[in-house]
């Protein structure tokens, strides 16, 4: 058991799960709003020996070299690599801190705004956020039945996407930085990247965050009349090709304003962006709460056993 577990902003854990934190520690405080310097951060940790984050604050080596009593550190967000997580996983491990984080909590909410957006674009369902009627992609409206749809990043999330997709009929190719043996039996080719942006008309990115993958070279062979989805948590591209890019008949959607890069953008006409994360659905916050739970139990009993 803890002595004192701290989450320094909210979490989005149903209230259950948030209840259930008492039975893991002497005692437990909730901040529900985020600590806007490091200094913050250090006296909200205090002399706690667990700590709880969700995915908006960072919690780096300067925070934690403050807070020495800290042996855990659960991430109540995605974490899927060290390099990406906006906690010094490598500070906090050479400080002999437990380091937690979780993953697929959210992507079927992604999965369902993918589908929704690239058939309201195909079709001219709807507005667009400024409230103009949209028009079908083509001339005349279509179905996803037959769109040449290329994935970048076969995760977890990339590969639901392309299941979705591949029911309603697309041509699905993908690219990875490791082959997908059970995707291609599936149907699925996989393309280097180059090959895989001139091909398909439709783009979907799905990586980790802070990975770019677009640069100038590669929106050269991505081309005009092109669809681009980034389902990430921050941009696949440098900005100024993407801009360069956007200059021409294509369409980029974005869930969030973080997956987009810029509040500038927002309102670029050739620009779709909903300012809502698609994962953030009552089924995913039950899902989180789960999994960190479970993280933090699984801790407590390797800690009890030693």
């Amino acid at each position: 058991m803890f002595k004192k577990l701290i989450a320094i902003e909210p979490l989005n854990l149903i209230p259950s799960a948030e209840k259930q934190l008492e039975s893991f520690a002497e005692s437990v405080t909730i901040y529900n709003d985020r600590p806007s310097s490091i200094e913050e951060i250090v006296n909200r940790i205090g002399d706690a020996d667990g700590v709880l984050v969700s995915y908006s604050t960072t919690l780096g080596s300067e925070s934690l070299e403050q807070c020495p009593n800290i042996k855990y550190v659960g991430m109540c967000c995605s974490l899927y690599s060290p390099e990406s997580a906006n906690v010094d996983i490598a500070y906090a491990n050479s400080r002999g801190i437990v380091v937690d984080g979780i993953r697929d909590y959210g992507d079927e909410g992604v999965v369902e705004y993918v589908v929704s957006e690239l058939i309201r674009c195909l079709h001219g369902f709807g507005t667009y956020p400024d409230g103009t009627q949209r028009k079908p992609w083509s001339e005349i409206p279509r179905e996803i039945t037959g769109i040449k749809v290329g994935i970048v990043g076969l995760g977890k999330s990339g590969g639901m996407i392309a299941d979705a997709l591949h029911f309603f009929g697309a041509e699905v190719s993908y690219f990875s930085r490791t082959r997908k043996p059970e995707s291609e039996e599936k149907g699925y080719r996989f393309l280097p990247l180059n090959e895989l942006l001139a091909e398909n008309e439709v783009i979907v990115t799905c990586l980790n965050k802070n990975t770019i993958l677009l640069h100038e070279e590669e929106f050269q062979h991505l081309g005009s009349r092109k669809i681009l989805f980034n389902t990430g948590l921050s941009p696949a591209w440098d900005e100024e090709p993407f801009l360069k890019w956007l200059s021409g008949d294509n369409l980029a959607y974005c869930d969030t304003v973080g997956a987009l890069g810029s509040e500038k953008l927002v309102n670029h006409p050739k620009v779709v962006c909903m300012e809502v994360s698609s994962g953030r659905t009552s089924q995913a916050f039950i899902r989180l709460s789960e999994k960190v739970l479970a993280n933090i139990t699984s801790y407590l009993k390797k800690q009890s056993a030693t």
